[in-house]
């Protein structure tokens, strides 16, 4: 059902999934919760409404709004910054982003506050605000300790502020003390021996040294001991030379353990707050949503719907909430659906191929989950009672991997539903039995649809090619007939997306064949064919 409604992810990319559709969110704590939302909807009233709560708050205040949204975007992951640093994993640049986050909290609780003072908040929205933390005595140490820019490594230097820690200055100040003292004695020695190209090097292993090319070695002074012979030149050292690096390797492995001890410290500041910080990210996290939520209702006018516990769900004007915002060549058309548990539990919706059936009875289910995730939903109102469960078998592919045929599989993913669905359940069902022979196909749709209507009584949208079975509305209360509207023109098919009460006539699928650019002969032997 999660593939098929193409929840978090679509063939043609995020984009097209409803994640991709309702992801407004501004920190990575937020989007990860809110796919987490879609993949476990609730069923919990209380929260639901709560949650639709804040969101009508945030529409009430659209100055409030923009500002909220505004302070969110400098926020980075707290949640998962704070789990490095806590199990003695990440860096300074960690340390760095929470800085930066934390920075971004005082403005957005402020902003919070001054929206419960506005609009009158629940105790849910209370609750979320009090878990927005603030941490100025934190804030504060990181301000003093950091540096703009710390580097990856934790044991190199560069995390902590010149400022910080007096000894820390002291070594820095020596070990650049001494690096002055190597540029002036460099030039010293040149001047003294007369060796313009003379140069103080360091490596790992003979630490500094003097290197004379082989040309002005006969200029080399006494005083001078020589280390290593190259092919291009001879390294030297002096004792004086030898006492200064000592010095100054001593004060650069002092800083940096210093240094590192430093940045442990704040490392362990951050752990003594992890409680305090990972609710404030869980909190973070949900206000992301909801203002991102906020904002896609305001931007593509979406309504509060009623929720309850019955087993009805009317949506009036309703939208596919992924295709009202990717639709580039038409405009996307609304309908209504009414789904009630005496009358009308069980639609069977007809029409031809690419006249939108599938898009409709998936943007019921979208709508319902939305509506389950505490959202506004794409409709110009919607009541809906709560499904325990969404069941969506639409299309058909197979297994090969594992040897089952298109059919099986269609079977397999329709058994799965007979078995576990409930009266409370939402059932989506496109082209039940077409995988196999006409007339055994028919039937199982048939007695599948008759099950459903007649044991599980769920809420259920049935679209079909075959238009026999739109005789059960004929034996059955609870069954419905639906189609969606076209119009025939010069031998051309003009899709209307309208669903209307009553039966289509005919498929129309030569025509769709046509579209697909099957050659005109075949077209007139098709239609020949099926008129005889």
């Amino acid at each position: 059902s999660q593939r098929n409604l193409d929840l978090v992810d679509s063939p043609t990319g995020r984009q097209h999934s409803l994640l991709g559709a309702l992801d407004k969110t501004a920190t990575p704590m937020g989007a990860r919760k809110l796919r987490d939302w879609i993949l476990n909807p609730l069923r919990d009233l209380k929260t639901l409404n709560a949650r639709q709560d804040i969101i009508a708050s945030f529409l009430a205040e659209p100055f409030l709004l923009g500002q909220c949204r505004e302070s969110l975007k400098g926020i980075r992951d707290i949640e998962r910054t704070t789990s490095r640093l806590s199990q003695n994993a990440g860096n300074g640049r960690d340390l760095l982003s929470l800085f930066t986050s934390l920075q971004k909290l005082p403005n957005l609780k402020s902003d919070l506050e001054a929206l419960s003072e506005q609009v009158p908040s629940s105790d849910y929205q209370d609750h979320l605000v009090t878990q927005l933390h603030l941490f100025p005595d934190l804030t504060d140490l990181f301000e003093k300790a950091l540096t703009d820019e710390p580097p990856a490594g934790t044991k190199d230097g560069g995390i902590i502020r010149d400022g910080f820690n007096a000894e820390l200055d002291e070594l820095r100040s020596a070990s650049r003390d001494g690096k002055q003292w190597l540029a002036e004695l460099q030039e010293t020695e040149r001047k003294r021996t007369g060796i313009d190209t003379l140069k103080i090097k360091f490596n790992n292993v003979f630490g500094y040294f003097l290197e004379v090319t082989k040309a002005k070695v006969p200029l080399v002074p006494d005083d001078y001991q020589r280390k290593q012979t190259m092919t291009n030149a001879e390294r030297y050292i002096t004792p004086e030379l030898k006492e200064m690096e000592s010095k100054i390797l001593g004060a650069d492995e002092r800083a940096k353990q210093l240094e590192y001890e430093e940045f442990v410290k704040l490392r362990q500041a951050v752990a003594d707050e992890l409680d305090r910080l990972q609710q404030c990210a869980d909190s973070l996290a949900t206000l992301d949503i909801l203002l991102g939520l906020a904002e896609l209702a305001q931007l593509y006018q979406h309504t509060r719907p009623l929720l309850d516990d019955s087993r009805d769900l009317e949506i009036t004007n309703g939208r596919h909430p992924v295709l009202e915002q990717t639709l580039v060549d038409e405009k996307f058309i609304p309908n209504d659906t009414l789904l009630e548990s005496e009358t009308s539990r069980l639609i069977l919706l007809t029409g031809p191929n690419m006249a939108g059936k599938s898009t409709y009875i998936r943007q019921v289910a979208l709508i319902t989950l939305m509506a389950q995730i505490g959202a506004y939903v794409p409709a110009e109102k919607a009541r809906i009672g709560l499904v325990d469960r969404i069941f969506c078998r639409v299309g058909a592919s197979d297994d090969l991997t594992s040897g089952q045929s298109t059919f099986m599989v269609e079977m397999n993913e329709t058994s799965l539903i007979i078995n576990n669905a409930t009266e409370n359940s939402l059932v989506i069902l496109d082209e039940i039995g077409r995988g196999t022979a006409t007339f055994d196909g028919l039937s199982i749709a048939w007695s599948v649809a008759e099950h459903i209507h007649d044991i599980i009584q769920s809420r259920t949208l049935f679209a079909t090619h075959y238009h026999e079975l739109t005789d059960l509305s004929r034996t059955r209360d609870g069954v419905e007939n639906y189609n969606v509207a076209v119009r025939e023109w010069n031998d051309d098919i003009i899709f209307l997306r309208k669903i209307l009460p009553g039966t289509a006539d005919k498929s129309y699928g030569i025509q769709v064949a046509r579209l697909a650019g099957l050659p005109p002969a075949i077209i007139d032997r098709a239609k020949d064919i099926l008129s005889h």
